[in-house]
């Protein structure tokens, strides 16, 4: 078996050293000030939606911090996708508001877009180019210059293995590889938050180790990453906050630690989520 990496640890702030006893507190230009607080990567208040009789998304509030590493669980149905699709300018809310960096979604949605790089679930793409000629699109739809983007798309081909595939029609694309030209085509202008929603999902092992190794190093370098997963193992080890939603509301919200409260995640989640049923019955499938 292979080792498996660490679960990644929130940081605690750093404090400010109280000046020592005897000695007078600095003043003048050089006294220390009080920093601002941070303004998280992406804030949500009251976001709601109905779909007919069904509440979707009954009342989201939530904060990002920037330069998190932030996963959301839940179970199918539970309206995490509604809500980063609201939170992106994909889906109009019924109620609240999604703020990213302070710039709200749905008041200045130009401002907010050219922050984020999205990989929605179910994403639609533009199957008759081919996989390097829709990264380059995409690159020059958000105003870059086209050096700039053709280095970026050599890089990001490479680095998710696409490269040999580069001149194919993503048509002809499987799965996974369509998930990772989608994932390049929103990483290409270096947005300041990734929201990607089932990443992994039809990805293989090998392909699934560059693509965090990618999300790390982007995170390390002060970029903020959503991440959408049923697979609470990979989200315990890869994320450093996490969201637990269930029945369009959010039920425990932190740091990985604090959500796990001592157990794993997947139990935690089963604690809050409920719904586990012991198999009862069935003796058909026992008769072997």
């Amino acid at each position: 078996m292979t080792s498996q990496p660490p679960a990644r640890q929130a940081q605690p702030a750093r404090q400010a050293q109280p000046a020592q006893q005897g000695q007078p507190a600095p003043s003048g230009p050089f006294a220390p000030q009080a920093s601002a607080p941070q303004v998280p990567a992406l804030s949500l208040r009251g976001l709601a939606k109905r779909f007919g009789d069904k509440i979707a998304v009954d009342g989201i509030s939530l904060d990002v911090p920037a330069g998190s590493f932030y996963g959301v669980v839940g179970p199918n149905g539970a309206g995490k996708t509604t809500t980063l699709s609201m939170a992106t300018g994909l889906l109009r809310p019924d109620f609240g508001t999604a703020l990213v960096h302070g710039v709200d979604v749905w008041q200045h949605p130009l401002q907010a877009k050219k922050l984020m790089g999205i990989l929605p679930d179910g994403v639609r793409l533009f199957d008759r180019l081919s996989g390097e000629q829709l990264v380059t699109y995409a690159g020059l739809l958000r105003g870059m210059d086209r050096d700039t983007v053709a280095s970026r798309v050599a890089e990001l081909l490479a680095a998710l293995d696409l490269s040999e595939d580069a001149g194919t029609l993503v048509v002809d694309y499987s799965a996974g590889m369509s998930k990772k030209i989608a994932l390049a085509s929103a990483l290409i202008h270096a947005p300041r938050l990734l929201v990607l929603d089932e990443p992994f999902e039809s990805v293989d092992p090998v392909s699934a180790a560059n693509i965090r190794d990618i999300l790390d190093r982007y995170v390390i370098s002060g970029g903020t990453v959503i991440v959408s997963s049923h697979v609470m193992d990979l989200v315990q080890r890869m994320c450093d906050h996490v969201a637990v939603v269930a029945g369009g509301r959010v039920l425990a919200a932190g740091t990985v630690g604090d959500v796990r409260a001592g157990a794993s995640l997947e139990d935690r989640f089963v604690q809050l989520v409920g719904g586990r049923n012991h198999a009862e019955g069935l003796e058909w499938l026992r008769t072997f």
